[in-house]
């Protein structure tokens, strides 16, 4: 296998969990430990940099390739967060065999009117004080993996409203969130996303905070056309 994982659990179906970031590896494990009474969860580690350019696709086959191998091919839940729940689409667009259901926790952005919502609302919630903080952190700390955990433990309470439990990252992988992150918006752009997403035929169900800085609503409606029957609750 071309990715590492770890499982979580042993009994019920099993669920794929994936990470946001990207890169931000281990990220799911609170949720992992919540669910692992009544559930075989499958955490993938999603690739990281210095090999092969990351893109969308690359996370995908690498998903197909994890699940073959060790789920047998067989259809699995999948829960996503954030960049995972974009992802999670990805895959079951591609893979529509494999995904028997999917959640979206937090669903990232799709357009540039949803990420401009989003940047309004985090930076309001932010105040100068902790806009300084990152501006110095941008300026004085040269590793970009210290700089956007940093960057994650600044603005957690702009993401969060009353997080429970916390999760100590293993790593993160600035150059993996780059060039995936890149490779998505370029998708978007050339209109490939989320028009591809009509190919999926699970059922898929939206759970939003209604703190979370990432517009919801605004992607529920963008989503909805291609994906009959997407459910949302707030």
């Amino acid at each position: 296998l071309t990715i590492a994982y770890r499982f979580h659990g042993n009994r019920g179906m099993t669920v794929a969990l994936l990470h946001g970031g990207p890169g931000a590896l281990g990220s799911l494990l609170p949720l992992a430990e919540a669910m692992k009474g009544r559930f075989r969860l499958l955490e993938p580690f999603q690739r990281g940099s210095g090999g092969l350019p990351l893109s969308v696709q690359r996370h995908v086959e690498d998903f197909h390739e994890l699940v073959t191998e060790t789920c047998g091919g067989l259809p699995v839940a999948v829960v996503g967060h954030s960049w995972g729940a974009m992802l999670g689409l990805a895959v079951a667009a591609a893979y529509p065999g494999e995904v028997r259901s999917l959640v979206l926790v937090g669903c990232g952005t799709f357009d540039p009117a949803s990420r401009l919502e989003m940047k309004k609302t985090l930076e309001n919630r932010m105040g100068e004080d902790v806009m300084e903080e990152i501006r110095a952190l941008e300026r004085e700390t040269r590793d970009p993996g210290e700089r956007m955990r940093r960057y994650v433990e600044l603005t957690g309470r702009c993401y969060s409203f009353d997080p429970e439990g916390s999760w100590d990252p293993l790593s993160f992988d600035a150059r993996a969130f780059e060039e995936s992150w890149a490779d998505m918006l370029r998708l978007q752009e050339e209109g490939a996303y989320p028009a591809a997403f009509s190919a999926i035929r699970c059922p898929v169900l939206m759970i939003h905070g209604a703190w979370d800085p990432h517009p919801g609503r605004m992607t529920r409606d963008l989503l909805g056309p291609f994906i009959p029957g997407l459910q949302y609750v707030e």
